[in-house]
């Protein structure tokens, strides 16, 4: 049966205390996928981890969930959530609770058109899928699997034909980068209300891919924030904040970030600073890209885990930051991937290495780890 459209809409961005609450909460269902993507934080596995969370216990971290507030986003990714057969079932109960249900499915056969019917009727209010590669052979070839170029082409004009709004996000590495604006033109003609980049973590099967240089970077952040100011889709990064301190340069005014995107996100949120992830087993992250755990949701920990651990603290706290993204001006703005700085210094409070830029009369240490490639 379908269900009644849900009225309630997202917060203001601006009245969220990400102190308080996160606004993106991402909740990892499984581990268990039948894709072998080359850059896949979470090593997926063709089964389900015999330790992930059940039904039940999933049911209690929505709820926890909406202690955080009216309207809390929840983002349900994997591996591949289609894989749980009580997906349907959870994406109703976190309707019902009142919170923004999205997916993030793999673009497998499973994605049918009855399916993602289903799940709008469920109450998903957001389908988000990646597409690495403009043509069916580098997409493929980064998945690791023949025919999923077309099968998420496929899902994405069924979202489209059922009303169903299309997130497309793509991973920027050495190996994608020079098809980015094939790819720009893609997610347009998909008809995507948002266009998520992820500029590449070296964590999980991502260690043996080479991410592109910081200068490379910039430049990629600069045709960005070109191509957000004409597209008929918002433009957000993932991972590499310092987009906003490249559009804030463009626009010659520290202050002058981007605006909030097409769903309203604010594209300044961090690792533990407006978001938190939740693993298969129930382990409280800053980020999937962070694997350090703030505790366990199984014992009714996730607020406050968010708001009171000693990490999460330390990682909205903009002037604990070390090295050169401590003293830049910019680092209220933007902040560095914590997740990056973990991933290549063992410390989330380190310099971003992917950043390029070097505040004006500093002269302290440089990041240990450059990114390499081209």
């Amino acid at each position: 049966m379908k269900r009644p459209p849900h009225v309630s809409g997202p917060p203001d961005p601006s009245s969220i205390d990400t102190s308080e609450r996160p606004f993106v909460l991402i909740w990892e269902v499984t581990q268990a996928c039948n894709l072998a993507c080359t850059h896949c934080r979470a090593n997926a596995q063709p089964n389900r981890h015999p330790d992930e969370l059940t039904t039940e216990e999933g049911k209690r971290l929505l709820d926890q969930a909406r202690e955080f507030g009216p309207g809390q986003l929840v983002v349900l990714s994997g591996g591949d959530p289609l894989t749980r057969p009580d997906l349907v079932e959870l994406v109703e109960y976190g309707t019902d609770l009142g919170l923004r249900m999205t997916l993030t499915p793999s673009g497998t056969s499973s994605l049918t058109p009855e399916t993602i019917s289903d799940l709008k009727d469920a109450g998903i209010r957001r389908l988000a899928l990646s597409i690495d590669g403009a043509n069916p052979e580098s997409h493929d070839a980064f998945r690791g699997e023949p025919g999923t170029f077309e099968q998420t082409v496929e899902a994405a004009k069924a979202a489209r034909d059922v009303g169903l709004p299309l997130q497309i996000n793509t991973t920027v590495s050495a190996q994608t980068v020079d098809e980015l604006p094939e790819l720009r033109a893609l997610v347009s003609e998909l008809g995507a209300v948002l266009w998520s980049v992820f500029f590449l973590v070296p964590v999980g099967r991502g260690r043996i891919l080479d991410p592109i240089t910081p200068e490379r970077a910039e430049a990629v952040m600069q045709w960005l924030s070109d191509v957000s100011d004409d597209a008929p889709f918002g433009v957000k990064t993932t991972e590499a904040p310092f987009y906003r301190r490249v559009s804030a340069q463009q626009r010659r005014d520290a202050s002058d970030a981007p605006k909030a995107d097409a769903i309203g996100r604010r594209n300044g949120i961090l690792a533990g600073d407006g978001f938190a992830f939740v693993s298969h087993v129930g382990e409280l992250y800053p980020s999937g890209f962070l694997p350090k755990s703030a505790g366990t949701v199984r014992d009714g920990g996730l607020v406050d885990g968010y708001r009171n651990s000693d990490l999460f603290q330390s990682l909205r706290d903009r002037d604990e930051l070390r090295g050169k993204c401590g003293a830049c001006e910019f680092r209220h703005v933007c902040g560095g991937s914590r997740s990056r700085a973990y991933a290549t210094a063992g410390d989330p409070l380190a310099s971003d290495p992917l950043c390029p830029y070097v505040p004006n009369g500093y002269e302290g240490p440089m990041p240990n780890e450059r990114a390499s490639g081209d």
